[in-house]
C-alpha cells in the first residue's frame, strides 16, 4: 500500500519515527478515502504509540513550521504542504453515563482501533521503515468498504451508548457514501435515541448539515426517521409523516414528497439554505391539514404559516438568524407563487410583483418551485415544467423592461415630503403605495419622470399642491 502514501509528509514521518525509535501510524478518514479511491482530503490523522504533543513538536522542529499545541486534549496539529496534520498518542476510553466525554488512559494500536466509531474508520497504514504502508485492518473494514457497509468495531449499543453523536454520524457516513447501515447497528441506534439528548444542538445540527449537503440527503432522512432520532432533533418534519383519510379521500404524504423536493433539489444547486427551503416549505401542513366534503384536503395558507415558523424552527436547531434565515423564510413564504402563475395565464402584473417580492432570489425561488414537482403522472409533470419555462421567460422580459429586482421606488418617501413640504406622515404613505402600485400594475414605466407625473396627480386628491419641482430634487 505504499503507492497510498506518496504525499512527502510520510517518508518524513518515517524517517523521524525510526529515528526516535516511535511507532506511528496514519488512520482514519485519510485511509478509508485512500482506499475507496475518494478524492485526496487535506487533513490527516497520525497516531503515536507515546505522546503525540512531542512528537509532534520534534517534527515541526525539523520542518520549522509552527505546531498549534491542544494539552487538555492531548494533541497537536500542524500544516505542511498544503496538508492539516494532527497528531495523537494511542489511547483507550471509558465513560459515563451523563457524559460522552470520555476518561482516556494511554493505550495501545489496538487499543485506538477498538475505540474507533466505524470499522471504515477504523484502519491504519504503518508509517515505519520495516513496516511502510502495511495495512492494520483488524475489523475488516476493507470488506466493508467492498460490500458499501456501516459497522461499528465493537458491540453498536456500548458504541453509540458510549457516545451517541456516533448515531448521527453513522447515518451521515451512510448517507455521503451511499453505504447501507448494519442492520445490529440500526438497531442499536433504534434503541439508544433518546441517548441523543446528552448531545449538544449544536454538533446534532453540525451532523444533520452534512447529511443535507450530501447527493442524496432522502437516504439519511429515511435512517433518521425509521430509527426514531428525527422525532428527537427535528420533531416538525417527523410531524409531516402520514396519510388521512376521510370519505375514502387521502391527499399525498407530505413528509416523502419533502425528501423528493429535497433530492430534486441536491440535484440543482448545492446551496445548504436552498436545501433547507425544500425541507421547510411545507412545513406548517400539519397544521393547517382541514378535510372540506367538496374540495377534499386543504393547506390553506401554509406557505404564511410557515414562514412565520422558520425563525423558531431555526432557534431550536442553532441555526443562523441572518439574512440565510430570512432566504429561508422568504422561499417558504413565496414557493406557491410561481405554481399558480404556471397553471394560469401568466399577465405583466403577476410577473411585476413576483420579481418585487422576490429580488435577487428569483432564480432560487424558480427552482424550488421546479423541485416541487412530484407528480407521478409524466403527462401532468411535462406540462407544468414546460409552464415554468414560459414563466421564467416571462420573467426575464419583464426583468429587462422594466427592472423590478430588488426595486427601489424611483420616487421616495424623502422625495415626496420635499416635493410638497411634508413631515412623516399617513399622506406620504398614501402616495409611495399609489406609485407602487401603478409601476407594478404597468399603468406607468419604472421611472422617475413618469413616476413623478404620477405622483402630482395622484396627490390633487388629497389636495396636495407641489412646493417644489423634480429638479430641486436628490434622487436615491
Amino acid at each position: 500500500m505504499i503507492e497510498q502514501l506518496q504525499h512527502p509528509i510520510f517518508p518524513i514521518i518515517r524517517d523521524l519515527a525510526d529515528k526516535t525509535d516511535t511507532t506511528c501510524y496514519v488512520i482514519g478518514g485519510y485511509v478509508r478515502d485512500r482506499i475507496m479511491g475518494r478524492p485526496f482530503k487535506y487533513d490527516v490523522d497520525i497516531l503515536v504509540i507515546g505522546s503525540g504533543i512531542e512528537f509532534a513538536t520534534l517534527l515541526g522542529e525539523q520542518l520549522r513550521t509552527k505546531v498549534a499545541l491542544y494539552k487538555s486534549f492531548g494533541t497537536a496539529m500542524l500544516v505542511y504542504d498544503g496538508l492539516d496534520i494532527e497528531f495523537v498518542g494511542a489511547r483507550k476510553e471509558s465513560y459515563r453515563r451523563d457524559s460522552r466525554k470520555p476518561i482516556v488512559e494511554d493505550g495501545t494500536l489496538e487499543d485506538d482501533q477498538n475505540r474507533r466509531d466505524f470499522t471504515i474508520n477504523a484502519m491504519a497504514y504503518s508509517l515505519n521503515g520495516a513496516t511502510f504502508g502495511e495495512l492494520l485492518d483488524p475489523f475488516d473494514g476493507v470488506a466493508d468498504i467492498q460490500n458499501r457497509i456501516i459497522r461499528t468495531p465493537l458491540d453498536p449499543k456500548e458504541t453509540f451508548s458510549d457516545d451517541p453523536l456516533r448515531m448521527m454520524r453513522a447515518i451521515r457516513f451512510a448517507t455521503q457514501l451511499n453505504f447501507k447501515i448494519d442492520m445490529k447497528a440500526i438497531q442499536a441506534i433504534a434503541d439508544n435515541k433518546d441517548r441523543i439528548k446528552i448531545i449538544s444542538k449544536e454538533r446534532i445540527t453540525d451532523e444533520l448539515n452534512k447529511i443535507i449537503l450530501s447527493t442524496k440527503p432522502s437516504i439519511g432522512f429515511r435512517y433518521l426517521f425509521d430509527t426514531g432520532l428525527l422525532e428527537l432533533i427535528f420533531p416538525a418534519m417527523q410531524q409531516l409523516y402520514g396519510v388521512e383519510i376521510v370519505e375514502g379521500r387521502g391527499h399525498k404524504d407530505n413528509f416523502y414528497h419533502t425528501l423528493e423536493v429535497l433530492d430534486n433539489v441536491a440535484e440543482l444547486s448545492d446551496d445548504l439554505w436552498l436545501r433547507w427551503a425544500a425541507i421547510m416549505h411545507d412545513i406548517a401542513k400539519p397544521a393547517t391539514k382541514r378535510f372540506d366534503k367538496k374540495a377534499g384536503w386543504t393547506f390553506h395558507g401554509h406557505e404564511d404559516k410557515g414562514a412565520r415558523m422558520v425563525p423558531k424552527l431555526f432557534g431550536e436547531l442553532k441555526l443562523p438568524l441572518n439574512e440565510k434565515m430570512k432566504f429561508v423564510q422568504k422561499l417558504v413564504q413565496l414557493h406557491l407563487r410561481p405554481i399558480v402563475l404556471a397553471q394560469d395565464i401568466v399577465t405583466d402584473s403577476a410577473v411585476r410583483r413576483l420579481l418585487f417580492e422576490a429580488g435577487d432570489d428569483i432564480d432560487a425561488l424558480m427552482l424550488l418551485c421546479h423541485a416541487d414537482v412530484t407528480t407521478k403522472n409524466e403527462f401532468k409533470k411535462k406540462k407544468y415544467r414546460d409552464n415554468f419555462e414560459l414563466v421564467k421567460q416571462k420573467l426575464k422580459d419583464v426583468e429587462e423592461r422594466d427592472h423590478l429586482r430588488n426595486w427601489q421606488p424611483p420616487v421616495t418617501g424623502e422625495d415626496i415630503m420635499h416635493v410638497f413640504g411634508l413631515g412623516p406622515g399617513k399622506q406620504v404613505g398614501i402616495i409611495k403605495n399609489a406609485i407602487r402600485e401603478a409601476i407594478l400594475e404597468g399603468e406607468i414605466p419604472n421611472e422617475r419622470e413618469a413616476a413623478y407625473q404620477f405622483m402630482v396627480t395622484r396627490a390633487k386628491g388629497l389636495n396636495l399642491e407641489p412646493k417644489e419641482t423634480l429638479s430641486l430634487v436628490t434622487s436615491k
